[in-house]
């Protein structure tokens, strides 16, 4: 497995910085955050995409993706009942993955639980068909590009819609598109899911395309309760040779030790899971 780090936590840093230490910390790839390069997607015009994918491989960095793909924009919601509404949030969803290939990137997580949440009167069934709809849409053209929607189970304190492995791979099953597969996260499983996360990832092997791994505390692996070695040993025994990306909630600690501190529990875990 790899190892790669959400970079929204460094927002407001030079990108050049970011990938300095991010690479010196040992990190060999960065899940970006949209709203942390640019307003909107847009915004981010073809030069800066290749600027930014040259500098980071520049320091042996991979930018592997991008998560928070609705975050901060406006108009776009999964599951409105609104042709309108999903004709837009498809729109962007294909820009999305045209950037994400310009920057050198093969993933996308969609998590944005604000833009997903059930709305008056919209049944979780539509809210389903609503979300299969825009995927199915969207999925030849991002096939092209080589890029894979990963589909994030969050818990209920963030999200009344897709909360468990299992509606995620509903959903999945529904779209019937080989890059359209499941997102694991080690946070949303361990507040959420009534199996641990081992057993969760055996179960769904077979679907799982990306993985975050993060504390119940909202810091990184290792900075809280959860006890990593048998999370990593699982996908060991799965045979995951994906990315394993640490994503963080809570960043007072500072982006380069929760960076550095993740990275080194990490190590250590996997040391222990062998």
């Amino acid at each position: 497995m790899k190892f790669a780090i959400c970079q929204e936590m460094f927002e407001g840093w030079e990108w050049e910085r970011q990938c300095r230490v991010i690479s010196e910390v040992g990190y060999t790839g960065i899940e970006a955050a949209p709203f942390a390069l640019a307003e909107t997607i847009d915004a981010l015009g073809p030069e800066a995409r290749v600027e930014l994918r040259e500098r980071a491989a520049g320091h042996g960095l991979e930018i592997i993706g991008l998560h928070w793909l609705l975050a901060k924009t406006e108009g776009l919601y999964l599951t409105s009942p609104e042709a309108s509404v999903r004709a837009a949030t498809r729109d962007y969803l294909v820009a999305l993955g045209d950037a994400c290939a310009d920057l050198g990137g093969h993933l996308m997580v969609f998590g944005s639980p604000a833009q997903r949440n059930l709305l008056p009167g919209v049944t979780r069934e539509q809210a389903m068909e609503y979300a299969a709809e825009i995927f199915v849409a969207v999925m030849p053209r991002l096939a092209e590009r080589g890029v894979t929607i990963c589909m994030e189970p969050l818990t209920t304190n963030e999200t009344d819609f897709i909360t468990t492995c299992g509606d995620a791979v509903e959903l999945i099953e529904r779209v019937a598109a080989e890059n359209f597969v499941l997102h694991q996260d080690v946070k949303a499983m361990v507040g959420q899911e009534t199996d641990s996360v081992p057993e969760l990832i055996h179960r769904h092997a077979a679907q799982l395309g990306h993985f975050h791994v993060n504390d119940t505390n909202l810091l990184g692996p290792g900075m809280g309760e959860t006890d990593f070695v048998p999370i990593l040993s699982a996908l060991e025994d799965v045979g995951y040779d994906g990315w394993v990306s640490v994503e963080v909630f809570d960043y007072d600690p500072g982006p380069e030790h929760i960076a550095r501190t993740s990275f080194e529990n990490l190590q250590a875990a996997l040391a222990a899971s062998r």
